[in-house]
């Protein structure tokens, strides 16, 4: 299961590539930043040091996507910065205009240990990037509540 979700996350931002984002259609996307073959700005890693959500909506460029995982250039306070992201890095994956979400949990957490909830997206990082927390190593997935990623009106 784990590996058919990050399947369907490549298939969608493979789509995104070729022909744009239909309609209202955003993501937000969650990563460990520590985790192998992530490949991001010195400065963003720094600032973000566990975890780091970013969001594809407005602008984004040079969106490529392969086997293993995505490269996509975003906008940081005026900054374009080149990201390379591991499919395997991905802790949610969220289209709000849609309701759906995924989330790729820690396996060896305790059952009765809470769960953290990272930080809505836009919060407190440039161009709309939040930071949180990160779980460890081995990974199942889930669905994710989509409320934290609602706008209030």
């Amino acid at each position: 299961m784990h590996h058919a979700m990050r399947g369907l996350i490549q298939t969608v931002l493979s789509d995104i590539a070729r022909n744009g984002l239909p309609g209202n259609h955003h993501f937000f996307i969650t990563f460990d930043t520590r985790a192998e073959g992530v490949d991001i700005a010195d400065w963003l890693s720094d600032r973000y040091p566990e975890e780091m959500t970013i969001v594809i909506q407005h602008w984004y460029d040079a969106l490529r996507v392969d086997d293993d995982g995505f490269s996509i250039t975003l906008n940081f306070g005026d900054q374009p910065e080149a990201l390379h992201i591991p499919f395997d890095a991905i802790l949610t994956f969220v289209d709000p205009s849609v309701e759906f979400g995924l989330r790729f949990e820690s396996s060896d957490r305790p059952e009765d240990e809470p769960e953290d909830e990272p930080p809505a997206p836009g919060g407190d990082g440039p161009g709309g990037n939040s930071a949180g927390r990160t779980d460890g190593a081995s990974k199942d997935a889930e669905v994710v509540s989509l409320d934290r990623f609602r706008k209030n009106h």
